[in-house]
């Protein structure tokens, strides 16, 4: 049976590197991504020509600029650095099928029976090198027996052969001994398995690895330092001060007193790099992806083609999307011309479906903004987005349940056409140009209703709460009416330009502003609402506004049928 093998991938420059990947060469000299750290900007990720000036990740923002004064900051995108990763896990494929994230700057491949197929673990290691060389990526790695022995080869193995160190571990030694070291620093430089402060991750990252030969996981952790276990700063401060600086130091102590001094996570972190405890490589499950495509013999460019090519791609791709029990939101066609162009429309859904009956209307009516041009060769229909779909059983007797699934699918026949009717007119006006009203509760006119989009909305349940009054069918912003300062209605006024004469009025209704509320529609003061009918037969709502914060007077807010 072969030994499990465990390779790790660590990309110290992962934020600045994506960056100048993203700039594509316009950024020459020292690069640094700064994230904002309680109120304060602090880097996050340096580029090799930051580091070669001497700035390390976690230092202030403003230290770094008085360092280098030609240092160009961008500011750090955590969900571009989380999809380029997921990028690199997917580049990590060709390697092993089970490769799973580590952190947010690192991959874990479980390589066991892989290697062979590259020649042997160097040549593989060699190539994943020559990978991220020319990605433009600074890699370095660890190959092990175990997830945290490989972990620990790849961030810390370097420190190995580091032959000195200038450490000040004043700070972590008794008060005893305080003045002693103070005195044997100033004489020689001390190092960290003497005394010394624990070694900090290097700032100079080469494209390198190691490999820990199968069963030699003792060998290659005993010089390694404890923060190589992946403990948590204060457990390591606190074994450091105890004079347990290297791997080695823990791996001969009791167990048992361990646990008590430290809890069972250093135990844990030492059986998982020793292999005595599982670990797995859980990798990330592939998102679905569902698109087909055609490929046509000879260029096509009539409309009843294309349709026909649909005809023939649209049932493959539902009955994949039905295996799965989902359905489309958004769609995309792609016709690839003879002279290498592509013509690409977008289709949305008001709801998800799996029925090639609907969505060939919607997609026939965006054919027309597709240019043939010279010829159409092939093809392509992809989901875009993908919601699931679930089925409805109705439960009961024989005749309760028949009458269940009557009633369920005339509702069902009711929704569909109602989503046909907004998936047509979304795909000439848009869906987000659709929207139905739902019922709020507020006293306040404005309020007493949201707007949302219809796709992406369900329709308003039960009777639509009724005002205590009348409320107009066309509502707008309080419009001005010139009309004596006096409650009382007046006889004529003037409003849009144009002089009104009364006929009758109903009222007051008067509506208070919400007093919890800084509403600068509502400065005026309360308001006394009236249903007014002209002579020419208009009905308006017409308040007098009694004066707050504003001056009183007569407005327009709306107009009944």
């Amino acid at each position: 049976m072969s030994h499990r093998r465990i390779l790790s991938l660590w990309f110290p420059r992962l934020g600045a590197e994506r960056v100048l990947r993203a700039e594509r060469g316009d950024i020459a000299g020292p690069l640094a991504v700064a994230e904002e750290v309680s109120n304060t900007q602090v880097i996050s990720a340096l580029n090799s020509a930051a580091s070669a000036q001497g700035l390390q990740v976690g230092q202030p923002l403003r230290d770094a600029h008085a360092m280098c004064a030609a240092l160009v900051v961008r500011p750090r995108n955590r969900a571009a650095e989380t999809a380029f990763l997921a990028v690199l896990r997917r580049w990590a494929g060709k390697f092993s099928p089970w490769v799973a994230e580590a952190g947010e700057d690192g991959l874990t491949i479980d390589l066991t029976g892989c290697a062979h197929l590259f020649g042997s673990e160097a040549a593989l290691m060699e190539t994943a090198g020559q990978d991220c060389v020319a990605m433009g990526l600074s890699v370095r790695m660890g190959l092990a027996d175990t997830l945290g022995t490989a972990w620990a080869l790849a961030r810390y193995a370097e420190e190995e052969t580091a032959p000195e160190r200038s450490g000040d571990a004043i700070d972590q030694e008794a008060r005893a001994t305080r003045a002693r070291a103070q005195k044997r620093q100033s004489v020689k430089r001390r190092h960290w398995t003497r005394g010394g402060a624990a070694p900090q991750l290097p700032t100079a990252v080469p494209q390198t690895g190691r490999i820990a030969e199968a069963g030699q996981a003792y060998g290659a952790l005993a010089p390694l330092p404890v923060a190589a276990l992946r403990l948590d700063r204060a457990t390591v401060a606190q074994l450091n001060r105890l004079g347990l600086r290297r791997i080695g130091d823990l791996l001969g102590q009791p167990r048992a007193g361990l646990a008590r001094r430290f809890g069972r996570g250093l135990v844990l972190r030492l059986d998982q790099a020793m292999g005595s405890a599982p670990e797995p490589v859980s990798p990330a499950r592939s998102p679905d992806h569902f698109a087909v495509r055609l490929t046509l013999p000879e260029p096509i460019g009539l409309m009843e083609d294309l349709l026909a090519g649909i005809d023939r791609m649209l049932p493959r791709l539902c009955s994949r999307l039905e295996a799965r029990g989902k359905g489309a939101r958004v769609l995309r066609l792609e016709a690839h011309r003879c002279d290498l162009e592509m013509e690409a429309v977008t289709l949305g859904l008001a709801r998800a479906s799996r029925a090639p009956a609907r969505i060939r209307p919607l997609l026939e009516m965006k054919l027309e903004q597709i240019d043939a041009g010279y010829g159409i060769d092939m093809l392509r229909l992809e989901v875009l987005q993908a919601e699931a779909i679930h089925a409805r059983t109705p439960a009961g007797h024989m005749q309760a349940g028949a009458a269940a699934r009557a009633r369920q699918e005339a509702r069902q026949e009711d929704e569909a056409a109602l989503e046909d009717l907004i998936g047509r007119l979304g795909a000439r006006l848009g869906l987000e140009a659709i929207t139905r009203y739902h019922p709020a509760e507020s006293h306040i006119p404005e309020k007493s209703f949201t707007v949302q989009a219809a796709a992406w909305s369900e329709p308003a349940t039960g009777d639509w709460p009724l005002p205590p009054r009348p409320r107009p069918l066309l509502l707008w912003r309080p419009e001005l009416v010139h009309a004596p300062e006096r409650p009382e209605v007046p006889q004529q006024f003037r409003w849009r330009g144009r002089d009104w004469q009364l006929a009758g009025a109903e009222g007051p209704e008067r509506i208070a502003p919400e007093w919890w509320l800084d509403d600068p529609e509502w400065r005026n003061g309360v308001r006394d609402y009236w249903v007014v009918v002209t002579q020419c037969g208009t009905r308006l709502w017409l308040f007098f506004a009694h004066g707050g914060a504003l001056s009183p007077g007569w407005f327009c807010h709306g107009s009944f049928a």
